[in-house]
């Protein structure tokens, strides 16, 4: 059954979000899971393509744009790191984690190990995220929440 995390941060910004969701992107990868980061739309997705490239001046986490068109490609089979935000990575890339960044829970968000949700102290997130965090207990899910400090 998929495991779904919730880290709450204090601040208020997307950019604490977005640069939030790249060291926890790296995180998951460093551990071996290959992870889908599934954004709110094609602006997101192509901000956190350019935030993985520049986010540690020390590092890089390799990644791939997806979308409805390159699902299958070879250079998102090649990279532990995904970023979509049409549907569900291509079963072939064999992805074990998702980062979820939407405001709703994707219908397919079952096909993972394990579900990240970043909150953080904007009311639309909260919002939204406390309706995902209620959706996924109803379903029986095991939720756990991870209290970030400033």
């Amino acid at each position: 059954m998929t495991r779904v995390d919730f880290y709450i941060l204090p601040d208020t910004t997307l950019e604490a979000r977005l640069g939030f969701a790249c060291r926890l992107a790296e995180t998951i990868a460093r551990k071996g899971y290959r992870l889908h980061l599934h954004a709110e739309d094609e602006a997101m997705a192509r901000d956190l393509d350019d935030r993985l490239w520049t986010f540690r001046p020390d590092a890089y986490l390799p990644h791939a744009l997806v979308d409805s068109n390159l699902l299958g490609s070879e250079m998102a089979s090649g990279v532990p790191v995904t970023i979509g935000w049409e549907g569900p990575p291509a079963p072939e890339l064999a992805v074990q984690a998702m980062l979820n960044l939407h405001p709703g829970i994707p219908e397919w968000f079952s096909r993972f190990e394990r579900v990240a949700e970043i909150i953080n102290q904007h009311q639309d997130v909260l919002t939204a995220k406390r309706e995902c965090w209620q959706t996924y207990k109803q379903r029986g899910y095991p939720v756990k929440a991870h209290q970030l400090r400033g």
